[in-house]
């Protein structure tokens, strides 16, 4: 017999894991390690030592790695609605996250980096909501209000995975007040996208969400500053704008 306490130790472990992930894709991009493993399968075959030597991209995939195996434990203790899409996202999370490497390498196009986000927030919010006995209603509901109107938060994530794909994590962005490529399209619709969701977030008087995200957006021009100031490593400025961006997630939660 199993004690009460495993299921939701190992949920809340494994939610803790994925957010680490989802920053730790952060400190790769701003510390310019997305090919720092190469594109050909199995990437390494001594990937602790890598590790050991300080690579966040071979940390970023011990930590999906560990949050996949405690994702098939949980389902095979409790089959239920929850699990098996936690354990699906985890799934589509490193599908897709083989293909951004041929995004950054300019094989495939910047949407699967976008698509790889969604599936990372998925996860998160899967383990975070089983951790804390949500119903799988509260999840549906986080669901419906991530993807549709009136604040459809997926599509901000999504755009800024296409911002990312698109400067291939080395590109600058350049001036965005005349948007005259697909970098600062992509950029610019992230943009307006955030700015409909705050005004989202107000009409719906999510006020700690909201404040979580103008922080967010603060970091986010830091940012962009830093990328036009060294593409290749604008620093732990992208790894922040994730840790705001959970919190914002958080926020709609439980808020």
């Amino acid at each position: 017999m199993i004690p009460n306490f495993v299921f939701p130790t190992l949920a809340y472990i494994d939610s803790g894991l994925a957010a680490t992930t989802i920053i730790l894709g952060g400190i790769v991009e701003g510390y310019g390690y997305g090919l720092s493993l190469g594109t050909n399968w199995p990437y390494t075959r001594d990937i602790m030592s890598v590790a050991m030597k300080g690579d966040p991209e071979a940390i970023h995939r011990i930590s999906a790695t560990l949050v996949g195996l405690i994702s098939l434990t949980l389902l095979v203790l409790d089959f239920n609605m929850i699990t098996l899409i936690g354990f699906v996202g985890i799934i589509f999370t490193a599908l897709l996250g083989m293909a951004t490497l041929y995004v950054l390498a300019g094989k495939l196009p910047s949407i699967f980096q976008g698509l790889h986000n969604i599936a990372a927030y998925t996860t998160f919010v899967s383990y975070l909501l089983l951790a804390t006995n949500y119903p799988a209603s509260q999840f549906i509901s986080f669901l419906e209000d991530a993807i549709i109107p009136p604040h459809f938060l997926y599509f901000v994530i999504f755009m800024g995975g296409v911002v990312t794909g698109t400067r291939r994590m080395r590109l600058s962005i350049g001036d965005v007040r005349r948007p005259r490529n697909k970098l600062q399209w992509a950029w610019v619709i992230h943009g307006i996208a955030t700015l409909i969701f705050f005004v989202a977030l107000i009409y719906l008087q999510m006020w700690i969400a909201l404040a979580f995200g103008i922080a967010e957006a603060i970091i986010g021009i830091l940012a962009y500053k830093a990328i036009n100031k060294n593409p290749e490593k604008p620093g732990i400025l992208i790894g922040l704008h994730q840790l705001f961006s959970l919190a914002v997630v958080v926020a709609l939660l439980f808020t």
